[in-house]
């Protein structure tokens, strides 16, 4: 049995990989049945003509959308991608040879980091992270370096976008061997929007030393009022080394869909559709189709106030703020979001009522959100498991929080919180 153990053992390359916080807490739901506002998708509908579409595309004459499709992007889908970016980025993009569909964003990821991140190539990977970035680096054979965004400020309303990178510690990060950069914005689990100059001292840095920009938009359309979304790609002298990722799990609140794209040079997209071909291949034909009915309608009214990437911001902003309200009169510390669906909150103020010890994890995050999923009925993730090793204690008195939720939802979650503040 030895034997056998020893020889199908884990890969080296995997090792250092095996624990996922999404697998141990959405199990950890299921056993505990809290209200759940950890992980990051709707509970409420998704557009009516994006779900209508799949149906119809199921139900059609058209028997060959039940089959496969071509291998990098369905035909549909590539051509309505191309002319949403060509718009978005100012520039025409080839949909045969500039734009890749992917299995979700997640393989969107994974092809363009195993396709670009050799042995010893090292990665900068801005923290907090989503959590896939560093194993998906390690498995390629490169080199994680990371750098945390900071808080700059403590006291008062506190806003995502103070927190920021420190200038002199990026640049000591470049050097001859660093291959590419990975920045996501809107950010999770922060919610901050990069700005213009933000952007520009990443860009500045990439042209100097030559390195890859990997651009994970994502919650592209989630950006709340004054704050606007700048595409890295825009920027000059940054089309030729970005690649950009997005999804239709975000964009149209379909997450079970798993469809994402990435677009760029068609020198840098070969190599992630090398990696793409001998992996997944192609994605699902219907699925494809009908995100491509889906944008073909919003294209129709893109800027308009009826446009869904209008109306979903403006719809979750009172979510937003009503989360942040909540939090803070139960004495947590919110940091109130620029963009996306996510928000974290500084938990310290109520650890005295916390009975941190009945958990055995290392990090107090951990515990703290364990506790609460067992024994008050809320569910967050800890943020700490967005941070690498040498970093986690930087989160450790946070919990992130998701408010793509139905408006009961979140008045549930208010009352759970205020009914445990009153209780001595």
């Amino acid at each position: 049995m030895n034997e056998i153990q020893n020889k199908f053992s884990l890969p080296n390359r995997y090792k250092g990989s095996e624990k996922s916080v999404w697998v141990e807490y959405i199990q950890l739901a299921l056993e505990h049945k809290p209200l759940n506002l950890g992980q990051g998708f709707p509970d409420f509908a998704a557009p009516k003509y994006v779900t209508s579409a799949l149906a119809d595309v199921a139900n059609g004459e058209n028997v060959l959308l039940q089959q496969y499709t071509r291998g990098y992007g369905h035909p549909r889908l590539i051509n309505a991608l191309s002319k949403l970016y060509s718009k978005l980025i100012g520039r025409e993009i080839n949909p045969q040879t500039e734009i890749l569909v992917t299995s979700g964003a997640y393989e969107a990821l994974f092809s363009t980091i195993v396709g670009h991140v050799d042995d010893g190539d090292e990665v900068i990977i801005i923290e907090p992270f989503f959590d896939c970035y560093e194993p998906m680096v390690r498995t390629a054979g490169g080199i994680p370096k990371f750098i945390p965004l900071r808080p700059t400020k403590t006291d008062g309303v506190i806003s995502s976008a103070d927190w920021a990178l420190d200038k002199s510690e990026l640049e000591a990060l470049f050097n001859n061997k660093t291959k590419m950069i990975i920045v996501n914005t809107p950010h999770n689990p922060l919610g901050k929007v990069f700005t213009q100059s933000e952007l520009e001292m990443i860009a500045d840095l990439c042209k100097k030393w030559n390195v890859l920009c990997v651009s994970d938009e994502v919650y592209e359309w989630m950006v709340y009022k004054p704050n606007t979304h700048i595409r890295i790609a825009t920027l000059p002298g940054m089309w030729e080394r970005t690649i950009t990722i997005g999804s239709a799990g975000k964009t149209f609140s379909v997450t079970g869909w798993k469809t994402g794209w990435a677009y760029g040079p068609a020198n840098l997209m070969g190599n992630l559709q090398m990696v793409h071909q001998n992996c997944v291949y192609t994605c699902c034909t219907p699925i494809q189709e009908a995100v491509a009915r889906g944008f073909e309608l919003e294209l129709s009214r893109l800027g308009q106030d009826e446009c869904y990437f209008m109306s979903l911001p403006r719809e979750l902003e009172a979510k937003r703020d009503f989360m942040g309200k909540f939090l803070s009169d139960v004495g947590m510390h919110p940091v109130i979001p620029e963009g996306g669906y996510f928000m974290i909150a500084d938990w310290s103020p109520l650890a005295s009522k916390v009975q941190l010890e009945t958990e055995t994890d290392k990090y107090r995050d951990y515990r703290f959100t364990k506790w609460m999923t067992k024994k008050i009925g809320l569910q967050g993730i800890p943020p700490s498991a967005f941070y690498n090793v040498s970093h986690k204690p930087l989160a450790e008195n946070y919990v992130r929080y998701c408010f793509i939720k139905e408006d009961s939802n979140l008045q549930k979650a208010a009352a759970i919180l205020q009914k445990w503040k009153s209780q001595g």
